[in-house]
């Protein structure tokens, strides 16, 4: 499959997904209509759709039907955003844009961006053990409950943004620093290369593990392009003002090992990710694509 093949198949996914997406959620219109105004201001506000994306792909290699992973593919976009719009908040990383546009407690209020992101929890974890919106069975839905529950939680996500507050000025190790990016942004990632797993049969335990093992070093990869780019974007390519991890001192790769280092890193995760897909072939062109994304930004 030529490059832009491969982009023609992501977008298309991305299309059918953002259908099922807004089919998935209360209209706009619905009462109460300002808290749902602001849910679709952030789900549909020019994202990636990375984890969606790693869920069909994952799938996709097993051959597994698309109708069993809309709701895990749903499920993990409306964590990435609900994590985004607190992260955004003053009292965490106070960012007044995201992706080009005004975060959510910028664009209606903060009170408001508080209940988004409740409100977008709770219907990630409703819409995976809703009885009517996959063909999945009881088992894989409670498999997958438990998995993006401990993604999300103090020893995932939001463990992770708590490190990160805490390490900020403060000089860490570079365990540490993996472990802190691993729970904040890998954690998610991971899971939702795990939910495209269960969603699919006949996965043995070989596969799995290559799997996770490259969904761990996408997860970190993409960590420490994000940490480059802050330090080498601009406004235009970040959706937001750069250096902004500079100026609150936070726990980086490039400030702790430096920015060729870290681009060194970067590469070599890429390369071993490539590896954990070898055995896949052609089923995996997908997951390919999206590895290939993660760029090594220039400086």
């Amino acid at each position: 499959m030529s490059k832009a093949n491969t982009t023609d198949v992501v977008e298309e996914v991305i299309v059918q997904f953002n259908e099922v997406l807004l089919e998935s959620i209360p209209s706009a219109q619905q009462d109460p209509v300002l808290l749902h105004q602001a849910m679709h201001y952030v789900l549909f506000n020019g994202g990636k759709r990375l984890r969606p994306l790693l869920v069909y792909f994952t799938g996709q290699i097993f051959n597994t039907q698309l109708q069993r992973l809309h709701s895990p593919a749903c499920a993990v976009e409306l964590l990435h955003a609900y994590s985004l719009v607190h992260d955004d908040l003053p009292a965490m990383d106070d960012d007044d844009y995201r992706r080009g546009k005004l975060s959510c407690h910028k664009a209606f209020d903060e009170a408001t961006a508080i209940l988004v992101g409740d409100a977008l929890q709770a219907l990630a974890f409703s819409l995976l053990s809703a009885t009517h919106f996959s063909q999945l069975s009881a088992q894989k839905k409670l498999d997958m409950v438990y998995q993006l529950s401990i993604a999300v939680g103090s020893q995932g996500m939001v463990g992770g943004q708590s490190l990160d507050l805490l390490s900020e000025g403060k000089q860490l190790s570079l365990d540490k620093l993996n472990k802190l990016h691993h729970w904040k942004t890998g954690a998610l990632i991971q899971a939702s290369v795990e939910l495209g797993i269960i969603a699919s049969d006949n996965v043995n335990e070989p596969e799995a593990i290559r799997l996770r093992e490259f969904a761990h070093c996408l997860g970190l990869g993409f960590q420490i392009q994000d940490d480059i780019k802050d330090v080498v974007g601009d406004i235009n390519s970040l959706g937001k003002k750069p250096k902004g991890d500079m100026a609150k001192k936070k726990a980086t790769y490039p400030a702790m090992i430096g920015l060729d280092q870290a681009k060194d890193s970067l590469i070599d995760l890429q390369k071993k990710a490539e590896i954990c897909l070898e055995p896949f072939g052609n089923s995996a062109t997908g997951l390919r694509s999206l590895l290939r994304s993660i760029d090594v930004p220039c400086f």
